[in-house]
């Protein structure tokens, strides 16, 4: 699709979403201006120095089937600074057990997983064919149907015969990260997405992929660099008060630093920001936006003075730690090692403060990693995204926008808009090519906004 000669689109956030709808709107012709806030972009996958280390807000990874997103790396060259497992391997810890492994195998899907469930030493003979009959079952849920979207992932669990043992070692073990959420709270058609694509219809689709270097070295200077070259002009520091639509056709932004005509306008905001800065009669219903709600990940970073963790990252059930992550090498810690533990869904642990965390993670960690238990700490600090996903509860489909609005030429982005995925870099970057699509096809109709 190409943009009509001269036109100009404003596209308001540099994050995953904003990047990707800038450059698309500039590959059709477009002349583009991004603005964002931050002094960075990469939005809510970034970096920053703490106690000496560089360290990410999150432990984002993706999957091979994320395929929007890894398109995007290459686009802004940033593909060799992530790897991606050649074949599914997660190890699962657990206290006082030697460690389990769910690994795909050479046979296609949906049996991939079937020898390394059938070998799940976490779970009974009888709880692996349990798992393994709801896993064929979860792979007939429409996953577009309001109704499988309005029940709750919990009670399917519960219907299906999945007891604790298997909810912890299974389903909490993979649907926690993805929808950030518990599965009793989350949405069965939203976690149904997350095993079918993921897991189920692609042999390969679930191989893990993670950044080697800090993240705004994946998502900020080398977007910016593919954003010069594209020719969009990108405003750092520039926060946006409000979009206005022009009785004669077109937009203004207005922004602290002035204002920026446009013939079409892309808001890549979270939600609630979005939702003040949007136009009167954008949206029929604004305050569902609120109704998204948010859920918080919590990071604890703790740094060894030796090496404590053997894997790249592994998962951990019957434990505090819900997901361990070895970042030393990009934090630029040698001779010892710092691990990043996730800890989605972590309304609990938002109140909580560091020294009663270290409490609770220290003798944790020690259960989980035999070779932490005659290791010193010498660093230990935690990190608090309070809003970093929106809520991907029964109902929370029908209350996520599309691209469009009900102005020709405005448009939205952003992970929590319908994309069909869960709140995930890859979701942001499929919201941001379909508002990039959605704002090019009204501008060969639209008169271009005089200069």
């Amino acid at each position: 699709m190409s943009a009509a000669p001269g036109a100009r689109v404003a596209v308001v956030g540099g994050g995953l979403a904003g990047v990707t709808a800038a450059l698309d709107c500039a590959a059709a012709g477009a002349a583009v201006t991004l603005l964002e806030v931050r002094p960075r972009l990469g939005g809510a996958a970034y970096s920053f120095e703490r106690e000496g280390l560089r360290i990410d807000n999150g432990q984002h990874v993706f999957l091979r089937c994320c395929t929007a997103y890894r398109e995007l790396l290459t686009r802004i060259g940033a593909q060799q600074r992530v790897t991606l497992q050649e074949r599914l391997d997660i190890p699962v810890l657990a206290p006082g057990r030697a460690p389990a492994r769910l690994r795909s195998s050479a046979l296609p899907a949906p049996l991939h997983m079937a020898p390394s469930l059938a070998r799940y030493r976490l779970l009974s003979v009888r709880e692996r064919i349990a798992a393994a009959r709801a896993l064929r079952a979860l792979g007939r849920v429409a996953i577009g149907d309001a109704a499988a979207d309005a029940r709750s992932f919990g009670d399917w669990l519960d219907e299906h015969g999945q007891g604790a043992a298997a909810r912890e070692a299974i389903w909490r073990l993979i649907a926690l990260p993805t929808l950030n959420l518990e599965p009793r709270d989350a949405s069965l058609a939203q976690a149904a997405q997350v095993f079918q694509v993921g897991l189920l219809d692609d042999a390969r689709a679930a191989d893990v992929g993670w950044a080697r270097v800090p993240l705004s070295d994946v998502h900020d200077a080398p977007a910016r660099r593919a954003l010069e070259r594209a020719g969009v002009r990108v405003r750092l520091r520039s926060r946006v008060e409000a979009v206005a639509a022009r009785d004669a056709g077109g937009y203004v932004v207005h922004g602290r630093a002035g204002e920026l005509d446009a013939d079409a306008v892309i808001v890549a905001l979270p939600p609630r920001r979005a939702a003040r800065v949007l136009p009167a009669g954008a949206l029929h219903d604004p305050q569902r936006l609120q109704r998204l709600g948010r859920s918080p990940i919590v990071n604890v970073h703790v740094v060894y003075d030796r090496i404590v963790l053997d894997e790249p990252f592994a998962a951990a059930v019957q434990s505090p730690a819900q997901w361990l992550f070895d970042r030393s090498a990009g934090a630029g810690v040698s001779g010892g090692q710092y691990l990043a533990i996730s800890l989605s869904a972590a309304d609990a642990e938002l109140s909580v403060d560091a020294d009663a965390l270290r409490a609770r993670f220290e003798p944790a960690l020690a259960a989980l990693l035999p070779k932490a238990r005659g290791a010193r700490i010498e660093r230990f600090f935690v990190t608090r995204e309070h809003t970093a996903t929106f809520r991907a509860a029964p109902g929370a489909r029908a209350l996520r926008p599309g691209p469009r609005t009900a102005l020709p030429g405005l448009a939205l982005a952003g992970a929590w808009t319908d994309t069909g995925w869960p709140a995930t870099m890859e979701g942001a970057v499929r919201s941001g090519a379909a508002a990039a699509r959605t704002a090019l096809a009204t501008l060969p109709e639209r008169r271009v906004v005089a200069a």
